[in-house]
């Protein structure tokens, strides 16, 4: 009973996501296609949402695999993480690391024509970013399956690896150091 609702809540809340990814990608349409020249600022501020929403999952999954490596396998808690888990992937993290790499390289175009050797070394570190991103997400399939291997300390190291690559790109976007 209780794992039929949990179900429905998912699928609820999916359809909820997707309605509001579409909403979101007709209004950046309109604000592109009626104001393509006023687009840029606009563009730069979707880029930081999405930076932001993904960062933000990017550290919270970790912290989830924390906890779950400490559940027991099958127990109440352990299936709660699982819906945890896999809502914030592929409710949160997912579409904002889309939203990421589409609209950053839409500026690293359009802003910079793709020069300067601390681009090229953000572009790096976003594609490290992204291999962590893959890497969490094989992460939330096998405690879904309940293969995970790893103890809580190693998801308390892996914790650290988003921090300090936003640590890295932030230098590079900001200070902008060659």
């Amino acid at each position: 009973m209780a794992d039929s609702r949990m179900k429905d809540s998912g699928s609820r809340a999916l359809k909820r996501a997707a309605v509001a990814i579409a909403i979101f990608l007709v209004v950046v349409a309109l604000l592109f296609l009626f104001g393509p020249d006023d687009f840029y600022p606009w563009a730069k501020a979707i880029h930081v949402i999405a930076v932001i929403s993904w960062m933000a999952g990017m550290l919270y999954l970790p912290r989830l695999f924390v906890y779950h490596a400490e559940a027991e396998k099958g127990s109440v808690q352990s299936e709660t993480f699982k819906v945890m888990e896999r809502r914030l992937l592929r409710g949160i993290i997912n579409p904002a690391m889309i939203l990421t790499w589409a609209f950053g390289l839409w500026l690293a175009w359009k802003g910079f024509g793709f020069q300067g050797g601390w681009l090229h070394a953000k572009i790096a570190a976003v594609v490290l970013m992204s291999a962590v991103h893959g890497y969490l997400a094989g992460a939330v399939r096998k405690f879904s399956e309940d293969r995970n291997e790893k103890p809580a300390r190693h998801w308390r190291i892996v914790n650290e690896i988003p921090t300090l690559l936003m640590i890295v790109i932030v230098i590079l976007v900001v200070v902008k150091p060659f």
